[in-house]
């Protein structure tokens, strides 16, 4: 059994819950209790509690990249649960900016903590760097590889100590994996968490082939970063997630409402528009 509670997403049907530009998914998997990402600010924890769930009961937060709509939350999180160690790619604090039209944003778009906030969290974050397993049944995966051919949908860049630009190749992005088990202990296939996908869903959807050989991809939960994608592009994704057998997608966050239109036009029911305060059993 696993259960994902959408704890922030863009929209929201909910009215007990608020929306924001970010992510935060409670994934309980029986084995452990899984927060994927923070959100954008502590707003993923006011949900939570309005909904009913308990962020103390977290065994481990996993972020998907070192982006604010990704982290802004920590802080909260160290306030509402004393124990649980944070997975955040080694690569993951750098000063990061993104590009609109073509002009470079003035605002950093990276984590965003205080240097309070940093020194009060810093001990209980955990650097990753390739794969790691917190259990056998639930992997990160570090650095996405590149696929020849992706389109990676929008630009970033990483500004350094003398304030030059270079391009952000987006190697702190990475997603989660949970090996879903029935209480026999078979394998029911895996669920794939992508906060948004910076060097395209198919890197990912190939990486995680490339991890797990022979094991099917039951659900795929992730932010596609299709939002200002051109038609043909998102048609490219929309062929390729289709045709790969998926037996839920729930495209999220960063994807767009075009491109979830897309999906949903393509697959049906197979594919599930979530958003804040939803809960999904499986």
């Amino acid at each position: 059994m696993i259960k994902l509670t959408f704890l922030v997403e863009n929209k929201t049907e909910n009215s007990l819950c608020m929306a924001e530009h970010g992510l935060s998914i409670l994934i309980e998997t029986g084995e452990k209790t899984i927060l994927f990402d923070t959100g954008s600010s502590d707003l993923f924890a006011d949900n939570a509690a309005k909904i009913g769930a308990d962020l103390s009961k977290v065994d481990a937060v996993v972020i998907s990249h070192g982006h604010y709509d990704h982290t802004g939350g920590v802080p909260a999180f160290c306030r509402a649960n004393a124990k649980a160690k944070i997975f955040v790619h080694k690569d993951a604090f750098e000063e990061f900016y993104g590009m609109e039209n073509g002009e470079m944003d003035t605002e950093p778009c990276g984590i965003l903590w205080s240097k309070e906030e940093y020194d009060a969290i810093r001990e209980r974050l955990f650097l990753t760097d390739g794969v790691h397993k917190i259990t056998d049944d639930l992997i990160i995966s570090g650095t996405i590889p590149k696929v020849p051919g992706a389109v990676m949908p929008e630009k970033f860049f990483i500004k350094d100590d003398n304030g030059e630009y270079t391009p952000d190749e987006m190697k702190h992005e990475q997603f989660f994996v949970v090996r879903n088990k029935d209480k026999g202990g078979r394998n029911e296939g895996l669920f794939v968490f992508s906060g948004c996908s910076h060097q395209g869903v198919i890197p990912v959807l190939r990486y995680v082939e490339n991890l797990f050989p022979g094991e099917k991809i039951r659900c795929l939960v992730a932010g596609m970063h299709l939002y200002n994608a051109t038609g043909e592009v998102r048609k490219i994704v929309v062929d390729e997630v289709s045709k790969l057998g998926i037996e839920t997608v729930m495209p999220v966050h960063c994807t767009g409402i075009n491109a979830i239109c897309d999906l949903k036009s393509a697959m049906g029911e197979n594919c599930i528009v979530a958003s804040a305060g939803k809960v999904f059993e499986f």
